[in-house]
């Protein structure tokens, strides 16, 4: 099996004569489908590679949470408030899941946050575009959080025993969260005329960004070999954007809605849509800080982050407390 991930992906990932002992026999249980476990021996890289991607992926769902909330008080109906703010609520949850499991790595929620805030740490580059109409929450349940379960559901076998579990919860809630999305694209497409006009809109702008959210195209993601031999990983970026691609262009034609892809076409050959790719130009240049949203984004976290210092505070000076309290108890026993 690792044979063939090294043969199939074309790039650079150690080979077993290059491995250490040790380095083999942890490649032997990720082969043979163990969970590592924090306290068991893991390279350096592998940990490593599980605090980039698992707080990468703990900041998008925290900064997930601001083009959906702008959107709380301007729901159409009391029900689609609460519906909205219990997903926020939900997105506030996996982040703290995440950070949780990110923390059996030996990296304290502080540093993660320090490393969101001076750049050395992203989030999904799909967040750094504005939610400009009430349809865009149709369109960021319907297509990222669907693109988002794409990429998580297989997440559940990653060979990293918190992240898996971790994992099993939030896929569940995704799942609800598309589902909710897919309702609201229902509902406009299904409307008025300005209705589905604003529907079709929000699926124009939306559809590429959601396409970037599995990440560049094979060839030139740097991370992508080592991690799916790993198994960190458990499906490539083309593979899992071909899927999704399949998936959801039987859904906008079921909602009457056009996906804005002219060279979009069923190749029964491959049995599987040929689409286009998305501006992968732009993908990089979001990511490095220029989106349209990405500085109002960061700016949102570190206001949050200074805020909430006094919080932080507080609860280390009650730890420290309590500590030199239970030393004392100690020292009167003795």
């Amino acid at each position: 099996m690792y044979a063939q991930m090294v043969k199939s992906t074309g790039q650079a990932v150690k080979t077993r004569a290059e491995m250490s002992a040790e380095e083999g026999r942890f490649q032997d249980r990720i082969d043979a489908g163990e969970k590592i476990e924090p306290k068991d021996w893991m390279p350096e890289g592998y940990r490593r590679t599980l605090i980039r991607q698992i707080g990468q992926h703990a900041h998008s769902e925290i900064v997930g949470q601001l083009p959906e909330a702008n959107w709380i008080t301007r729901a159409p109906t009391l029900e689609r408030k609460a519906i909205l703010l219990a997903k926020v609520q939900d997105e506030a949850g996996h982040g703290l899941y995440l950070y949780c499991a990110a923390e059996t790595l030996g990296v304290s929620r502080d540093e993660l946050t320090e490393m969101l805030l001076d750049g050395r740490m992203k989030y999904s580059s799909i967040f750094n575009y504005p939610t400009l109409s009430w349809a865009d929450m149709g369109a960021i349940g319907w297509l990222v959080d669907g693109a988002a379960i794409m990429n998580q559901v297989p997440l559940q076998r990653c060979s990293y025993g918190p992240y898996s579990r971790a994992m099993i919860r939030i896929c569940k809630e995704e799942s609800f969260h598309q589902r909710q999305g897919f309702d609201i694209m229902m509902k406009m497409a299904g409307g008025t005329a300005a209705q589905k006009r604003m529907a079709q809109d929000a699926l124009d702008r939306f559809w590429y960004p959601a396409l970037m959210m599995f990440g560049p195209s094979d060839g030139d993601s740097v991370h992508s070999a080592q991690s799916m031999a790993w198994k960190i990983k458990m499906n490539s970026n083309d593979e899992l954007r071909q899927k999704f691609v399949d998936q959801t262009v039987p859904q906008a034609e079921f909602l009457g809605l056009e996906v804005p892809d002219p060279a979009l076409c069923w190749n029964a050959s491959r049995g599987a849509y040929d689409f286009s790719q998305p501006d992968w130009d732009e993908f990089f240049r979001v990511i490095a800080g220029d989106g349209p949203c990405n500085r109002e984004r960061i700016a949102a976290r570190r206001m949050a982050w200074e805020d909430g210092q006094w919080v932080r505070d507080g609860l280390m000076a009650h730890a420290d407390k309590a500590r030199a309290a239970a030393a004392g108890q100690e020292e009167a026993v003795a």
